[in-house]
């Protein structure tokens, strides 16, 4: 297992508004069918820091490349409209001392992102210092801003970094970009899938594999407060459920299962598993105790009760079950009191994950031959059917609650033959879907927490 460290940002605050709504009002909740023009000029350098950064990482202009992780970060949201470099009057270092607002005003940007780059030595060694500055071109004034220091390599997280701090600013919800996508790669033709564990930036770029393929691996899922994930492995055609910690590669086995295991799942403060478990031919929601190793068992049905999620206070927990006579969407107490159906549509409802901000349950839904991602409030009611395809499922959330991120298969050709699985993105509105880029087919995602510092 390959080891990752990831170096400390070292930060400093340049400017912090006391403002505490956003320079503009963005309706996230029902589409922004007109995204704000906003500018975000190349990040320069002078040249002996050129000189050095080119040495370290072989990048020819490292401040036109954060510059574009930023743009991509915001175009991709559906809500901001990155305006053409190509249209900008003013020289990035000029802008970034003091915009001409009128030369931007003119181009019709209504908010403008500037910054510079710039190579150092401390205690002997390189790293970069990044300045940001954003600006509010109406309003003629700079709204916020700060500078950092890291390590060159780091320079990617940088961008992210960024993209949140813009995008908080401007909407008034916490951003998403500086966080990981763990994932299922498969290859290989369908009967024969070879499933590897793997983990991304958000964004698609820097992927690495974190297990070899020998064994098949489902449903891994991010702890909600760190970098640990669990999973779901066959160990000599057992299952057995693993935790994983992403920046030690540390492996441990939280327990063999005989039967069926599905779905393991952490709890809010990432001190519990919920999982559904196949004993005596009836599977029921269980929950393991990680610091005491003692195992609960939170359902008693003789129907098939699985896919378990917890609210975000640890309070609630929703699950799938067919009691009713066939699939439906179930709500209950996490000691497992007061079940409560929550789900009455036409179709079978399944997979249902919590949002982050406790308001929203996402689920998949089978209905007519297709299938469907769609989100329901936590009793039931509003449910709104975002995305429907051939077969779709594994819904799982951004950080922040605006994005759902799921996989679908499809067929590759005309005649129908073929197999493709994909990840894709769509937002609450059910407008923004995207494609999400990844080296291999994907499949069963799981969304990190912020990464922090």
């Amino acid at each position: 297992m390959r080891k990752k460290i990831l170096l400390l940002f070292v930060f400093c605050l340049i400017l912090k508004s006391s403002i505490s709504y956003s320079l503009v009002e963005i309706d996230i909740t029902r589409g922004n069918l007109d995204p704000l023009p906003i500018s975000v000029s190349p990040f320069f350098a002078d040249e002996t820091s050129k000189e050095k950064i080119k040495k370290n990482l072989n990048i020819d202009n490292l401040g036109q490349e954060i510059s574009k992780v930023i743009e991509n970060n915001l175009r991709k949201t559906g809500l901001f409209d990155t305006l053409d470099n190509e249209s900008f009057l003013q020289q990035p270092d000029i802008a970034h001392l003091k915009p001409r607002f009128e030369d931007w005003a003119l181009i019709k940007s209504q908010v403008l992102i500037t910054g510079k780059v710039t190579s150092k030595i401390i205690n002997e060694k390189d790293y970069i210092r990044i300045e940001f500055k954003l600006w509010d071109v109406l309003g003629a004034k700079m709204v916020d801003g700060f500078s950092l220091t890291t390590v060159p390599t780091n320079w990617r997280r940088v961008g992210h970094k960024i993209s949140d701090k813009v995008y908080e600013r401007l909407t008034g919800e916490r951003g998403y970009f500086d966080t990981r996508i763990i994932y299922v790669a498969e290859e290989g033709p369908k009967t024969q899938r070879v499933k590897k564990l793997a983990i991304m930036d958000q964004d698609g770029f820097n992927t690495k594999y974190l297990t070899l393929g020998n064994e098949l691996v489902l449903t891994p899922r991010f702890n909600p407060t760190n970098q640990m994930v669990t999973y779901l492995s066959y160990f000599r055609n057992m299952p057995r459920v693993y935790l994983l910690n992403i920046e030690t590669g540390k492996q441990e086995v939280v327990g063999d299962f005989p039967g069926m295991t599905f779905a393991p799942r952490f709890s809010p403060d990432g001190k519990k598993i919920i999982m559904s478990l196949a004993k005596d031919g009836n599977s029921e929601i269980w929950v393991r105790n990680l610091e005491t190793n003692i195992q609960e068992k939170l359902t008693d049905h003789p129907s098939i009760d699985t896919s378990p999620s917890y609210s975000p206070d640890g309070k609630y927990i929703t699950f799938n079950s067919d009691r009713s006579g066939y699939q439906q969407i179930y709500v209950m107490r996490s000691d497992g009191s007061k079940v409560k159906r929550i789900s009455f549509g036409k179709g079978i409802y399944g997979t249902p994950v919590w949002s982050p901000r406790g308001d929203l349950i996402a689920f998949t839904k089978l209905h007519k031959g297709k299938f469907f991602i769609g989100v329901m409030r936590t009793d039931g009611s509003g449910e709104r059917l975002l995305t429907e395809n051939f077969y779709q499922e594994a819904p799982s959330w951004s950080p922040n609650g605006r994005i759902i991120i799921f996989y679908r298969e499809t067929k590759t050709d005309d005649k129908g033959q073929g197999f493709s699985a994909k990840l894709w993105s769509i937002d609450l509105t059910g407008y923004n879907e995207r494609l999400v880029k990844t080296e291999t087919d994907a499949s069963d995602p799981s969304w990190s927490s912020l990464l922090g510092n």
